[in-house]
């Protein structure tokens, strides 16, 4: 199956965060996490999925007050933080969803990605990913981890379903106030 068919067969992108929506950079203090770098064309790759009608989860190991303002702020409604074991908390999502594995896509850049990564029918990875990762995934983003690589996926799987056109037809020419921002 190509690319593109398996791209048009997807209803819920999965993504991690560290390394994926962030150059995997975590700056702490005594006091623990102060910030992560997020970009701001993958918020917008996210809400154009989102306004297409693909549903967007974040499976995460870490916990972190940061990813869960960030996401809110984008309209994720479901971020799945500090699952150590992402395969189960994949298989229950999606059980919960009744969707099928073949109809996901999934965005990691390391090893604890790769049980999801195996499991969905659209393995995706930015271009800094680790080489094991990158084996598995059918899209390598020519962007690494926080620097646009979910944008990049988004408008790849966004064409693949003819939905790009009026997506941007719909910003430029009937804009809703603050829903792409």
């Amino acid at each position: 199956m190509t690319l593109e068919e398996k791209a048009k067969k997807i209803k819920l992108v999965v993504l991690d965060v560290d390394g994926v929506l962030t150059d995997g950079q975590i700056i702490t203090s005594s006091q623990g996490e102060l910030c992560k770098h997020f970009n701001v064309k993958d918020g917008l790759g996210i809400k154009l999925m989102i306004a297409a009608g693909i549903d967007v989860v974040i499976i995460t190991g870490r916990r972190s007050a940061i990813v869960g303002a960030r996401l809110r702020e984008l309209g994720v409604r479901d971020v799945l933080q500090g699952q150590i074991n992402k395969k189960r908390a994949f298989l229950d999502l999606i059980k919960s969803r009744r969707l099928e594995a073949s109809e996901c896509a999934c965005m990691g850049d390391d090893v604890p990605d790769l049980p999801v990564m195996q499991l969905c029918g659209l393995p995706c990875a930015p271009s800094d990913a680790v080489q094991a990762v990158l084996s598995q995934a059918a899209f390598v983003s020519s962007r690494k981890g926080g620097f646009g690589a979910v944008r990049e996926m988004a408008e790849a799987i966004l064409k693949a379903q003819g939905k790009w056109d009026q997506l941007l037809d719909k910003i430029y020419f009937n804009p809703e106030p603050s829903r792409f921002r």
